[in-house]
């Protein structure tokens, strides 16, 4: 029997790395034992009292029922308390934070509370494709702004001035910035705040990557009157090495954490309780923790440069979060090219640029999850089985 899908899923694919893993699949069962650097699941654990409060509270047999949909008090608190310490935001635990299973969820939530047909949403290009389907499944249409290396892949603001931005609702914003590693700056983020508010927009931050190889984390919310016209998503997934936990939080004024629950309390029944009781643990650990888990990134990092140089691609070393952007050499049309390439030749997989917009498509972008031992090999693979131009 066949049965027409909705016309929301029209120009909306399989998620790439989903089809991805499955070709990875095909390959493993070939004997290929492919290396995969594509993407950004931590392969470290959480800290160990993490584990262990999981634990304990699960043990208990009055933790199993449905929660508030809201998120626990206990869990509300630790995110308020970690924005006061790590980025100086003060925020209300009771009514200016929403907990939320995974961050990706939120973009979903975000988009359909806020747009319908006929509305638009800027996005960026590159940037992370969840952005532009979340705003296509809402029936509105995604508006994308181009990012570029010369200008720092920041927004153009004059460029932005120039389009038509009467029903534009929202803008995805993303720093420090996936894919390409880029860090805000402090009149980066004030001249959003001002932007959405010169043009009656919200100004949708996606925040997981503030502590992944940066000294000094940052919040769009620290922007004097940015909760006006800001709302922020934070996640544990690669801060804490929680990413199949999922567990993240929408930051934002009393009036837009009210609307959001609209949605939200219709789709899900909150997360359970351990895994908060977990997570608010987690968000209590001392700056050692970040310490430990950047030493071990910032060794991989280094493995990853070597890697990039030997397949001759050019990078900046001024990038943060937990992946290393990098351009093609000329010798290469795409980056789907050479990511093709070293699939192909060394059983190495490489994201290509191009899955993250029309901007991406002269670069690859390689993950930090994954062990130096593991990246040395897969540079002995390429050395070996590759020739390289």
């Amino acid at each position: 029997m066949q049965v027409q899908t909705a016309a929301r899923l029209d120009g909306i694919g399989e998620y790439y790395f989903s089809r991805k893993l499955r070709e990875i699949e095909v390959l493993n069962q070939q004997g290929k034992q492919v290396i995969n650097l594509g993407i950004g699941s931590p392969d470290l654990p959480p800290h160990p009292d993490v584990i262990r409060v999981l634990q304990e509270a699960a043990a208990r047999p009055d933790v199993h029922a449905y929660q508030s949909y809201k998120g626990s008090p206990v869990l509300r608190e630790a995110v308020a308390d970690w924005y006061q310490r790590w980025y100086g935001v003060q925020l209300d635990a009771n009514t200016e934070i929403l907990p939320l299973i995974g961050s990706k969820e939120g973009i979903m939530h975000i988009c359909m509370t806020y747009l319908q047909a006929g509305d638009m949403a800027l996005i960026p290009d590159p940037g992370y494709p969840t952005y532009s389907s979340a705003v296509q499944l809402s029936g509105a249409t995604p508006l994308t702004y181009q990012l570029t290396a010369a200008n720092n892949w920041m927004p153009d603001f004059e460029a932005l001035e120039a389009m038509d931005l009467s029903k534009v609702k929202l803008m995805w914003v993303n720093y420090p910035h996936m894919p390409t590693g880029q860090l805000p700056t402090p009149a980066l983020f004030e001249r959003l705040v001002a932007f959405g508010k010169a043009h009656g927009m919200l100004i949708c931050h996606d925040n997981p990557y503030s502590f992944i190889l940066n000294d000094h984390p940052v919040s769009l919310l620290a922007v004097p009157g940015a909760k006006e016209v800001v709302l922020e998503l934070n996640s544990l997934s690669k801060s804490s090495n929680m990413a199949g936990w999922r567990v993240g939080t929408l930051c934002a004024a009393r009036e837009r954490i009210e609307e959001v629950l609209r949605f939200k309390s219709n789709m899900d029944s909150g997360m359970l309780l351990p895994v908060q009781l977990a997570a608010a643990k987690a968000l209590q650990l001392d700056a050692s923790w970040y310490t430990e888990l950047n030493a071990v990134y910032r060794e991989r990092r280094e493995a990853v440069y070597a890697l990039l140089r030997l397949l001759n691609c050019r990078f900046s070393t001024e990038q943060a979060g937990l992946f290393v952007w990098a351009a093609v050499p000329e010798t290469h049309t795409d980056g789907y090219a050479l990511s093709d390439q070293v699939l192909g030749q060394a059983s190495v997989f490489l994201t290509p640029g191009g899955i993250f917009g029309e901007a991406g498509n002269g670069y690859i972008r390689i993950s930090l999850c994954a062990s130096t031992a593991k990246l040395q090999e897969a540079m002995q693979r390429i050395q070996e089985r590759m020739t390289i131009q």
